[in-house]
């Protein structure tokens, strides 16, 4: 290329979500910004920006940022160099010093506003500078966190403030005036507080009745899908798009019950975000964001009632308090449990103990939550002592495959397997059985299929 014509640059920028400012606009200062250092030297020939991504995101794994990438490696690409918007914005922590042998092997030249130019890692210090700008960006993430979550702590515990959020089944969302931020309050944003929802307020105070009185979850739950009562879901579908069920299951009223927000006071910190390394063997893959529940020291509760309560604070304990009674039997363990599948349906038999022994069934996707269907098909039941005493035999039969006659393994081995045996080789080579109720056979899922007969 001649001097003449000046350097090609492809421009790279970032916005989050987390930003106050639009893409649009965001997108077009980073932009300024990066003609302004160019100019003179070339024109940006190419835009590649990223919207809704984290900076904490390796580029790889940023949609815009892994494009450019892949055009880097392009020996016909189209750009000599790459200008950057905003180094903290485009960098975190150690990013560019992981990245700039890949920027030397394909000899580009990263241009910032903060240096004024291009990097030049020969130069002392400029290198250190860039992972100095990327420790920097990583404490304006950790110095925002902080004092984000110091101040929701004490909006939640000191002014019950609603933090946002969809407001739990049986209440709704309604104005509390103007934001105390006279800035926010002259462009007219307003707080919102939860109220409750005179349709499905009561069915809320309603279940807590019933636990206190008594009735299980399973039996409160059968009772509102035959009622016909809507779900949360289907409530709410604006709010729950990610929802597609339109009945109750156990673990919907579970969540209700255990939801102190019900009490009338505002709860926060009930969840957290981990951020959980992808690879621990090769960190620069970066994180993925696991969502936890906190144990309950780590909520925030407000001092004093923030909404109208629909279960009182001393009936929301007792509920707590309530658990099964359940039989204990002494040394209950299920062998076989996770290596049997039901031979009419597909799904995995559950380890049911019956009878003071353990055996496993299927039910066929039947929940207690529901009626069982007078037509359905009828349960699978399977015992564990009419399995154990045939695996020796299904294990010899599935090693001997593996194992020539005459082998090392067989002339060291003579004694019979156990049926430990046999259960340890299945799970170590993840083969399942499938039970026919029909035949009462046992069909291991290997390309032999061997069938044993429990009959």
């Amino acid at each position: 290329m001649s001097p003449a014509s000046g350097t090609r640059f492809a421009f790279y920028g970032r916005v989050s979500t987390e930003d106050h400012q639009d893409p649009d606009t965001s997108r077009a200062w980073q932009v300024l910004r990066a003609q302004a250092l160019v100019s003179g030297h070339g024109r940006i020939v190419a835009e590649f920006f990223d919207t809704g991504r984290s900076r904490t995101i390796p580029w790889a794994r940023r949609p815009e940022a892994a494009a450019l990438l892949a055009a880097m490696a392009d020996p016909d690409r189209d750009f000599d160099a790459i200008v950057i918007g905003s180094s903290e914005r485009a960098f975190y922590g150690n990013q560019f010093a992981t990245m700039a042998p890949l920027f030397d092997h394909y000899d580009i030249e990263v241009w910032v506003p903060e240096l004024g130019g291009a990097v030049d890692p020969q130069t002392a210090g400029q290198e250190e500078l860039m992972i100095l700008l990327g420790i920097l960006s990583k404490r304006e993430i950790a110095r925002a966190r902080i004092r984000t979550r110091a101040a929701m702590t004490v909006q939640t515990r000191d002014q019950g403030r609603y933090l946002g959020g969809r407001p739990p089944y049986g209440y709704r969302l309604v104005d509390a005036g103007p934001h105390p931020n006279r800035a926010l309050a002259r462009r007219g944003v307003r707080l919102q507080r939860l109220d409750t929802d005179p349709e499905y307020g009561p069915i809320v105070s309603w279940i807590f009745a019933q636990r206190l009185d008594g009735h299980s979850v399973a039996r409160i739950t059968r009772a509102l899908n035959d009622a016909g009562v809507p779900c949360p879901a289907a409530a709410d579908p604006v709010r729950n798009p990610h929802r597609k069920g339109q009945r109750w299951v156990l673990n919907t009223v579970r969540a209700i019950l255990a939801n102190p927000r019900y009490t009338g006071r505002q709860v926060w910190n009930r969840q957290r975000t981990d951020h959980d390394l992808l690879d621990p063997a090769n960190t620069t893959l970066g994180h993925r964001d696991v969502m936890r529940w906190n144990t309950p020291t780590d909520w925030i509760i407000s001092a004093r009632p923030a909404h109208p309560a629909l279960v009182s604070e001393a009936d929301f304990i007792t509920v707590q308090n309530l658990r099964p009674h359940r039989e204990t039997v002494p040394g209950r363990a299920y062998l076989l449990a996770g290596l049997l599948c039901c031979g009419v349906c597909g799904r995995r038999m559950e380890s049911h103990w019956t009878h003071h022994r353990p055996g496993y069934r299927c039910r066929h996707g039947h929940t207690s939550a529901t009626r069982p269907d007078p037509g359905r098909t009828p349960n699978v039941y399977l015992r564990e002592d009419q399995v154990l005493p045939h695996l020796p035999a299904l294990h010899l039969r599935l090693t001997s495959r593996l194992d020539p006659p005459g082998s090392a393994l067989v002339s060291r081995d003579p004694a019979p397997p156990t049926p430990a045996q046999a259960i340890a080789h299945l799970r170590s080579e993840e083969i399942t059985l499938t039970y026919d109720p029909a035949t009462r056979t046992l069909t291991a899922d290997t390309p032999q299929a061997e069938r044993i007969s429990i009959s």
